[in-house]
C-alpha cells in the first residue's frame, strides 16, 4: 500500500520556522530572554482579556451545542474503534501529559504567599485560593478548549467525509468545498503545527528536568543539565518508538499502561500518607473551587493590577488554547462512531477528575508537608526551584525510595504517551490527503518525533520558566481567532445537517 504523500509548502514551512526560532535561543540566550519575556508582557496585558472572553464564550458555546439538537449527531456510521477505557485513556493522556505530575504537587506553593483577592500571604483564605486555582486551571475549561476543535475538526471530517486531518478542516462550513486546500487553510494548519511544537516544547522542557531530579534523588546524585538531556533523548526514543508502532499497538498500550500506572501512584499517596487530611482537603477544594468558578472565571485583576491574572490564569488559558487544535486532531482520529454529546461531555468529565485526583491527592499532600513542617515546600521553592523540590516531595513519602523509582517510571510513560499523540498530529496536519482509517507515513510521524525534542531543549539550555510561558503565550495568539472561526463554522455546518 502507498503511503500517504506529505503537504511539502507545510512541512518546509514548519520546519523552517522551528529552525529560526530554536537556533536563536539556543547561541543566543542571554539575549533572547529579555526580548521573549517582553512580548510576553505585551501580549499578556493588551490580549489577556480576550483570553478570559474566550473562554466564556467556549463554555456557553458547547452548552447550547450539547443540549440541544445536535448534541446527538453521530460522528461517523461506523461502531466505536475502542473501548470506553482505552479511549479515555488515551484522550486524557493526549491532553495532560507529564507536566501535571510537576503543577499539581507544587502549583499551590506559588499562590500560598502571593494569593488572588487581597488575601493575607499564608492565611487560611490564602491557603484555600492556594490549593483551589490548581484544579481551577487543569479543569472544566482546559477541557472546553479541547472539545471545541474536537467537534469542529470531526463533524466534517466523518459526517461531510473531508478527506483532511488537520485544523483547516475544521472551517469547512466556512471555506466551502476543497477550500481546505486554499491558502488561508494552510495559514491556519502552519499556526496549527507551530503552537503545537511551542507547547509541546513547553511541557517536555517542565517533565524532563522534574524526571531527572528524582532519578539524581533516587541514586544521591546532584541533578545537572546533562541528566536532564538524558532523560530528554531517552523520552524522544520512546515516544518515538511507540509512533512508529502506531496508534493499536503502541498509543493505545502506552495509554492503558499510563493510566494503570498513574492511579497507582495516586492510590499509594493516598494510602500511605496523611490519609483523612487528604480526603478533608479534597472535599473542601472542591466546594471552595465550585462556590468561586464564576468569580474566577471572570476576574481580571482590573483594579489593584497585581499581576496574578495574566502570569498564571492567562498563561494557563494560552497553553490549552496552543494545544487544543492539535488535540482535536488526535481525539477526531480515536472518536468515529461516537456522538457530539458523548465525546463532549466524557472529554469534560473524565479529563476534570483525572487532573483534580492528581491536584486533590499529591498537591494536598505536599500542602500537609508545609503544614506539619516536614518539609518547607516554599522555602524548597525558593532554594532549589520545581523540579527539585517534586524530588524532596516524592522522598518524605514512606518506602520513599519505591515512589522516587515510581514517579519517573511514571514520568516517561506519560511523555511518551503525550508526545507520540503530538507527533500522529504532526504527521496528520503536514500530509496531503488523509481519508478516515488511513494513518500518517511511518517515516513523517518519526520525524516529528524528533523535531518535538529540539524547542524543550533549548528552553533548558536556556532555562526559567518565564521562557517557557512566554513561548506558549506567543504561540497561541493567532489560534485565538482560529478558535472563534471554528465556532462559525461548526454552527454554519451544523444548520445544513439533514
Amino acid at each position: 500500500m502507498q503511503e500517504p504523500k506529505i503537504e511539502r509548502n507545510l512541512f518546509v514551512a514548519a520546519v523552517v520556522i522551528v529552525a529560526a526560532v530554536s537556533l536563536p535561543l539556543l547561541f543566543y540566550a542571554e539575549q533572547a530572554e529579555p526580548i521573549v519575556s517582553d512580548i510576553y508582557d505585551w501580549i499578556a496585558n493588551n490580549f489577556g482579556v480576550f483570553y478570559q472572553l474566550f473562554a466564556l464564550a467556549t463554555i456557553f458555546f458547547l452548552i447550547w451545542l450539547t443540549f440541544g439538537r445536535y448534541g446527538q449527531v453521530r460522528l461517523g456510521d461506523e461502531e466505536p474503534d475502542y473501548s470506553t477505557f482505552s479511549w479515555v485513556g488515551m484522550l486524557f493522556c493526549a491532553g495532560t501529559g507529564a507536566s501535571l505530575l510537576v503543577w499539581s504537587g507544587v502549583e499551590w506553593a506559588y499562590y500560598i504567599n502571593a494569593p488572588p483577592y487581597g488575601a493575607e500571604a499564608g492565611s487560611t483564605a490564602a491557603i484555600s485560593w492556594a490549593v483551589s486555582y490548581g484544579p481551577f486551571h487543569w479543569g472544566v475549561t482546559a477541557w472546553c478548549f479541547y472539545a471545541l476543535p474536537t467537534i469542529a475538526i470531526a463533524y466534517p471530517y466523518y459526517v461531510k467525509k473531508v478527506p483532511y486531518l488537520r485544523a483547516s478542516t475544521a472551517l469547512h462550513g466556512i471555506l466551502g468545498p476543497n477550500g481546505e486546500n486554499g491558502w488561508i487553510a494552510r495559514i491556519v494548519d502552519l499556526a496549527t503545527m507551530i503552537a503545537l511544537l511551542g507547547g509541546a516544547g513547553t511541557s517536555l522542557g517542565v517533565i524532563a528536568p522534574t524526571i531527572a531530579a528524582t532519578i539524581a534523588a533516587l541514586i544521591g546524585i546532584d541533578t545537572s543539565l546533562a541528566l536532564e538531556l538524558l532523560v530528554m533523548f531517552f523520552s524522544i526514543g520512546l515516544f518515538a518508538t511507540s509512533v512508529y508502532i502506531g496508534l493499536d499497538r503502541g498509543i493505545k498500550r502506552l495509554s492503558d499502561l499510563n493510566v494503570f500506572l498513574a492511579l497507582g501512584l495516586l492510590a499509594f499517596i493516598l494510602v500511605v500518607g496523611p490519609t483523612l487530611f487528604i480526603l478533608k482537603m479534597s472535599t473542601e477544594t472542591f466546594g471552595f473551587m465550585l462556590q468561586n468558578f464564576v468569580r474566577m472565571m471572570t476576574w481580571t485583576d482590573a483594579v489593584d493590577d497585581t499581576g496574578f491574572v495574566e502570569a498564571w490564569t492567562i498563561f494557563y488559558w494560552a497553553w490549552w488554547i496552543s494545544f487544543a487544535p492539535p488535540i482535536g486532531i488526535f481525539v477526531t482520529r480515536i472518536s468515529r462512531g461516537r456522538t457530539i454529546r458523548q465525546v463532549v461531555w466524557n472529554m469534560l468529565l473524565f479529563g476534570s477528575l483525572g487532573c483534580w485526583l492528581f491536584y486533590f491527592v499529591l498537591g494536598n499532600y505536599s500542602l500537609s508537608l508545609q503544614l506539619t513542617d516536614v518539609l518547607s515546600v516554599t522555602d524548597s521553592m525558593d532554594e532549589a526551584g520545581m523540579y527539585v523540590t517534586i524530588a524532596r516531595i516524592i522522598e518524605t513519602l514512606p518506602i520513599g525510595t519505591v515512589a522516587l523509582f515510581l514517579f519517573p517510571v511514571v514520568g516517561i510513560i506519560s511523555v511518551a504517551t503525550t508526545y507520540d499523540s503530538a507527533s500522529y498530529t504532526l504527521a496528520s496536519t503536514a500530509t496531503a490527503e488523509l481519508r478516515d482509517g488511513d494513518h500518517p507515513a511511518r517515516w513523517h510521524r518519526l520525524f516529528w518525533a524528533a523535531v518535538l525534542g529540539i524547542l524543550p531543549i533549548c528552553m533548558m539550555v536556556v532555562g526559567g520558566l518565564q521562557i517557557i510561558r512566554s513561548g506558549v503565550l506567543i504561540a497561541s495568539l493567532p489560534l485565538l481567532f482560529v478558535g472563534v472561526a471554528m465556532a462559525v463554522a461548526l454552527s454554519l455546518a451544523l444548520r445544513k445537517h439533514e
